[in-house]
């Protein structure tokens, strides 16, 4: 059922309306209105009183949620039926989570590795290669938790542009390098082509790239024989998709840089939310509150645009990896069935981390004309640092400044005799807090994320889990290889073609 077929679509089409004429700082100052738009499971805590809902609304969101099925949709999920209807695949991702998982064969084979290199004292950088899936929750994820790192230096490379894998191995000895190779299939273009540049960088120092390259597949007999050791390729299932699979073996650069135990935590944060998401009646679901809410500022309010605006610097690449999150998996123009959606799904997500968004394009949100909603994103406290005196001091300046953008969106300041110091107000946000980015908390909070996304899409009724719109792009690339092929291109593209050719 599509989300324009649900009973309850029109009922709030119309609430929409009516409450499109209603103060933002109105609504904040209703009685109870803590109570019944802040959501706690401790210790994340989400903050929705500055968004254009009303209990009553609320109440009908939620209705339109239960109307959709989303009990049974997330049973099914939970099982491991084949919900991926166009690849005939279950969705596995959250049984990587499980306790059940330390038991096996795979993570036996993983935390052995990992803790190989780990004290091998002549490994001092590890080099992960991949794109998408396969680098952008590895690479944010090993960057938010800088402080928990060892000594060795973990660099990725994703661009097929060969400055990415030459300025990273600038300063590297190729004795102490190890690559990491992560593609699912092992037929990734940008992926194989720098495995194979790296190939032939250790080959020309005289080092046997046999020793020095693992794989992370879902292929391991393509690994294989690309040149890979048998004893060094880590697989996991068809089952895990790409944005979703930094919990299986694809996070080993993860693992390598902040241990087994460290790793362990980021897993048993994550499942907490979801042991949340799979128990909890749809009423107290932060998740699900959240995807609603969601739907609500995009279909209903026609909000386009989402920000997703950290206000922790090590968090710098979340809004990238969000991206792919969501647009990835949401940005579709069909439903599960294949028939044309009749309203549109996945919001436009972007952002990037306060203090420095504050001095970008904040203005844009402030006194812009057009609509968005925000996430903001507030860790209640810091990680130690290793500065003078006064750290701490910076830190409540961030919370502060996090807060104060939220409360100034939504309030506003009227200046009608100076209308370039005006400001309207009435932009929506919702306040996302934790205790501090340790692996436990930030498991939970990409956790979070992932079940806002699958919500959404079950709402929408699309598939969230195939990305049939990036392989377009990919098929033209390889048939550019052939000049044969030109002549099926543009005239544009054919000239271009012929400038590129000639040199200049």
């Amino acid at each position: 059922m599509q989300l324009t077929d649900n009973p309850y679509f029109k009922i709030l089409i119309k609430e929409a309306k009516e409450i499109s004429s209603v103060s933002l700082n109105d609504l904040m100052n209703q009685k109870n209105r803590v109570d019944d738009f802040c959501f706690s499971l401790e210790p994340l805590w989400v903050d929705m009183t500055r968004q254009f809902i009303t209990p009553t609304i609320f109440d009908n969101l939620i209705k339109l949620a239960e109307a959709s099925g989303i009990e049974e949709k997330f049973s099914k999920l939970a099982n491991g039926e084949s919900i991926n209807k166009t690849e005939n695949r279950p969705v596995l991702h959250t049984k990587l989570r499980l306790k059940e998982r330390y038991k096996s064969a795979e993570w036996q084979k993983l935390t052995s590795f990992c803790e190989e290199v780990r004290s091998n004292k002549n490994i001092r950088t590890i080099v992960n290669i991949g794109i998408g899936g396969s680098d952008l929750g590895p690479s944010m994820v090993t960057s938010a938790l800088k402080p928990f790192q060892g000594n060795q230096n973990i660099r990725f490379v994703s661009n097929v542009d060969p400055a990415d894998l030459n300025d990273n191995l600038l300063d590297c000895d190729p004795k102490g390098t190890f690559f990491l190779v992560t593609s699912k299939t092992f037929t990734t273009a940008e992926t194989l082509q720098n495995a194979s540049l790296a190939r032939s960088w250790l080959k020309q120092a005289n080092v046997t790239p046999f020793n020095q390259m693992a794989a992370i597949t879902a292929a391991p007999q393509k690994a294989i024989d690309w040149g890979i050791s048998k004893e060094k390729i880590f697989d996991f299932a068809d089952g895990i998709g790409g944005r979703y699979s930094l919990w299986s073996s694809v996070g080993l650069p993860i693992m390598i840089a902040i241990g087994n135990k460290n790793f362990s935590s980021f897993l048993e944060g994550a499942a907490e939310i979801d042991k949340h998401v799979f128990n909890t009646p749809i009423r107290n679901n932060i998740p699900v509150i959240l995807a609603l809410l969601r739907i609500w500022n995009r279909n209903f309010l026609n909000i386009p645009m989402h920000g997703i605006m950290p206000y922790d610097q090590r968090l710098s690449m979340l809004p990238a990896w969000a991206q792919q999150l969501e647009m990835e998996s949401n940005g579709k123009s069909v439903d599960k069935h294949n028939k044309k959606l009749k309203v549109p799904a996945s919001p436009l997500i972007w952002g990037e981390p306060g203090t420095n968004a504050q001095h970008s394009f904040f203005q844009y949100l402030h006194q812009g004309m057009e609509k968005q909603s925000l996430d903001i994103l507030i860790p209640r406290n810091a990680i130690e640092c290793y500065l003078p005196e006064g750290w701490k001091e910076s830190h409540k300046t961030l919370i502060f400044n996090a807060l104060a953008q939220a409360e100034a969106l939504a309030i506003g300041q009227e200046n009608l005799e100076e209308p370039h110091r005006n400001f309207q107000g009435g932009k929506a946000s919702t306040i996302i807090s934790w205790g501090k980015s340790d692996p436990y908390n930030l498991g939970g909070l990409l956790a979070l994320y992932e079940h806002v996304t699958i919500t959404s899409g079950f709402l929408w009724d699309i598939n969230s889990f195939d990305q049939w719109g990036v392989e377009l792009g990919k098929q033209k690339a390889k048939e550019l290889i052939n000049p044969e092929n030109y002549d099926e291109f543009s005239p544009a593209a054919r000239l271009f073609l012929k400038q590129l050719g000639s040199g200049k």
